[in-house]
Protein backbone atom coordinates (compact mmCIF):
# COMPACT_ATOMS: atom_id res chain seq x y z
CA UNK A 1 0.00 0.00 0.00
CA UNK A 2 0.90 3.73 -1.35
CA UNK A 3 1.94 5.55 2.13
CA UNK A 4 -0.25 8.34 3.39
CA UNK A 5 3.09 10.71 4.57
CA UNK A 6 4.28 10.02 0.86
CA UNK A 7 1.32 11.40 -1.31
CA UNK A 8 1.13 14.26 1.33
CA UNK A 9 4.62 15.26 1.07
CA UNK A 10 3.62 15.46 -2.83
CA UNK A 11 0.72 17.13 -2.52
CA UNK A 12 2.34 19.62 -0.07
CA UNK A 13 5.14 20.38 -2.18
CA UNK A 14 2.92 20.87 -4.83
CA UNK A 15 0.85 23.86 -3.00
CA UNK A 16 3.27 25.11 -1.34
CA UNK A 17 4.63 25.65 -5.10
CA UNK A 18 1.23 27.22 -6.31
CA UNK A 19 1.08 29.39 -3.24
CA UNK A 20 -2.30 30.46 -3.38
CA UNK A 21 -4.23 29.01 -0.68
CA UNK A 22 -5.01 25.44 -0.97
CA UNK A 23 -5.05 23.15 1.91
CA UNK A 24 -5.85 19.20 1.85
CA UNK A 25 -9.30 18.66 3.59
CA UNK A 26 -9.65 14.74 3.01
CA UNK A 27 -7.05 12.35 2.11
CA UNK A 28 -7.78 8.26 2.22
CA UNK A 29 -6.18 5.72 0.44
CA UNK A 30 -8.05 2.46 -0.08
CA UNK A 31 -6.34 -1.14 0.68
CA UNK A 32 -6.73 -0.97 -3.54
CA UNK A 33 -4.55 1.72 -3.58
CA UNK A 34 -7.60 4.37 -4.60
CA UNK A 35 -6.50 7.51 -3.40
CA UNK A 36 -8.80 10.49 -3.20
CA UNK A 37 -7.68 13.88 -2.22
CA UNK A 38 -9.64 17.01 -1.58
CA UNK A 39 -8.82 20.64 -1.77
CA UNK A 40 -10.28 23.37 -0.57
CA UNK A 41 -8.80 27.02 -0.52
CA UNK A 42 -8.83 30.04 2.16
CA UNK A 43 -10.12 32.23 -0.71
CA UNK A 44 -12.24 31.51 -3.34
CA UNK A 45 -12.33 28.26 -5.08
CA UNK A 46 -10.70 25.60 -6.02
CA UNK A 47 -9.86 25.44 -9.72
CA UNK A 48 -9.80 22.62 -12.17
CA UNK A 49 -5.78 23.81 -12.58
CA UNK A 50 -5.39 23.41 -8.83
CA UNK A 51 -6.68 19.51 -8.94
CA UNK A 52 -5.11 19.09 -12.49
CA UNK A 53 -1.98 20.82 -11.25
CA UNK A 54 -1.49 18.43 -7.80
CA UNK A 55 -2.86 15.01 -9.58
CA UNK A 56 0.24 15.64 -12.35
CA UNK A 57 3.07 16.26 -8.88
CA UNK A 58 0.91 12.95 -7.44
CA UNK A 59 1.37 11.08 -10.76
CA UNK A 60 4.29 11.34 -11.98
CA UNK A 61 6.07 10.95 -8.60
CA UNK A 62 4.98 7.65 -7.65
CA UNK A 63 6.17 4.66 -10.25
CA UNK A 64 3.20 2.81 -11.59
CA UNK A 65 5.63 -0.41 -12.09
CA UNK A 66 5.67 -0.47 -8.59
CA UNK A 67 2.47 0.10 -7.36
CA UNK A 68 -0.60 0.19 -9.41
CA UNK A 69 -2.57 2.92 -8.50
CA UNK A 70 -5.84 4.74 -9.03
CA UNK A 71 -6.11 8.77 -8.02
CA UNK A 72 -8.86 11.06 -7.97
CA UNK A 73 -8.36 14.94 -7.13
CA UNK A 74 -11.00 17.39 -6.08
CA UNK A 75 -12.16 20.35 -4.62
CA UNK A 76 -14.12 20.16 -1.14
CA UNK A 77 -18.18 20.72 -3.05
CA UNK A 78 -20.83 22.46 -1.35
CA UNK A 79 -22.72 19.48 -0.40
CA UNK A 80 -20.38 17.82 1.97
CA UNK A 81 -19.98 19.05 5.66
CA UNK A 82 -17.29 20.73 7.09
CA UNK A 83 -14.05 18.93 8.13
CA UNK A 84 -11.31 21.58 8.18
CA UNK A 85 -11.38 24.71 10.84
CA UNK A 86 -9.95 26.56 7.45
CA UNK A 87 -13.52 25.67 5.82
CA UNK A 88 -15.06 27.38 9.21
CA UNK A 89 -12.85 30.64 8.67
CA UNK A 90 -13.51 30.79 5.24
CA UNK A 91 -16.91 30.63 5.98
CA UNK A 92 -17.21 33.24 8.40
CA UNK A 93 -20.63 35.37 8.00
CA UNK A 94 -22.23 32.33 6.23
CA UNK A 95 -25.19 30.27 7.41
CA UNK A 96 -24.60 27.38 8.50
CA UNK A 97 -26.27 24.02 9.99
CA UNK A 98 -25.34 22.14 12.93
CA UNK A 99 -26.10 18.88 14.59
CA UNK A 100 -24.30 18.20 17.46
CA UNK A 101 -23.52 14.43 18.69
CA UNK A 102 -26.18 14.74 20.98
CA UNK A 103 -28.26 14.84 18.41
CA UNK A 104 -29.34 18.76 19.05
CA UNK A 105 -29.39 20.39 15.70
CA UNK A 106 -28.71 24.51 15.34
CA UNK A 107 -28.48 26.88 12.62
CA UNK A 108 -26.77 30.13 12.56
CA UNK A 109 -24.22 32.45 11.10
CA UNK A 110 -20.46 31.80 11.74
CA UNK A 111 -19.42 34.85 13.51
CA UNK A 112 -15.84 33.76 15.04
CA UNK A 113 -13.88 30.50 14.68
CA UNK A 114 -11.11 29.63 17.45
CA UNK A 115 -8.97 26.44 17.37
CA UNK A 116 -11.44 24.49 19.44
CA UNK A 117 -15.12 25.99 18.91
CA UNK A 118 -17.25 28.06 16.55
CA UNK A 119 -19.33 30.97 17.70
CA UNK A 120 -23.06 31.13 15.76
CA UNK A 121 -25.38 34.09 16.14
CA UNK A 122 -29.27 33.29 15.11
CA UNK A 123 -32.14 35.62 15.80
CA UNK A 124 -34.90 33.79 17.15
CA UNK A 125 -38.92 35.02 17.60
CA UNK A 126 -39.13 34.49 21.40
CA UNK A 127 -42.01 35.42 23.67
CA UNK A 128 -41.00 38.99 25.88
CA UNK A 129 -41.81 39.65 29.59
CA UNK A 130 -44.56 41.88 29.71
CA UNK A 131 -45.40 42.19 25.99
CA UNK A 132 -47.91 39.97 23.92
CA UNK A 133 -45.89 39.85 20.27
CA UNK A 134 -42.95 37.63 19.90
CA UNK A 135 -39.61 39.53 19.48
CA UNK A 136 -36.97 38.48 16.75
CA UNK A 137 -33.77 38.43 19.99
CA UNK A 138 -30.22 37.53 18.41
CA UNK A 139 -28.78 34.11 20.12
CA UNK A 140 -25.55 33.67 20.43
CA UNK A 141 -23.74 29.98 20.84
CA UNK A 142 -20.22 29.04 21.04
CA UNK A 143 -19.87 25.29 19.88
CA UNK A 144 -17.14 23.21 20.80
CA UNK A 145 -15.66 21.42 17.47
CA UNK A 146 -15.57 18.13 19.71
CA UNK A 147 -19.10 18.16 20.34
CA UNK A 148 -20.12 18.39 16.64
CA UNK A 149 -21.05 15.62 15.19
CA UNK A 150 -21.51 17.55 10.98
CA UNK A 151 -21.73 21.20 9.92
CA UNK A 152 -23.30 22.19 6.56
CA UNK A 153 -23.08 25.34 4.40
CA UNK A 154 -27.11 26.34 4.45
CA UNK A 155 -27.17 27.08 0.71
CA UNK A 156 -29.98 30.09 -0.02
CA UNK A 157 -31.00 31.01 -3.74
CA UNK A 158 -32.21 34.88 -2.45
Amino acid sequence: MISKNIIIELVDERMKELNNGLYIVELTISSSNAIHIELDKLQGGVTVDDCVSVSRNVEHNLDREEQDFELHVSSAGLDKPLRHINQYIKNVGRRIEVILKNGQKLEGEIIKVSDTSVVIMDKVLKPVENKKKKELVEEVSELLFDDVKETRIVVSFK
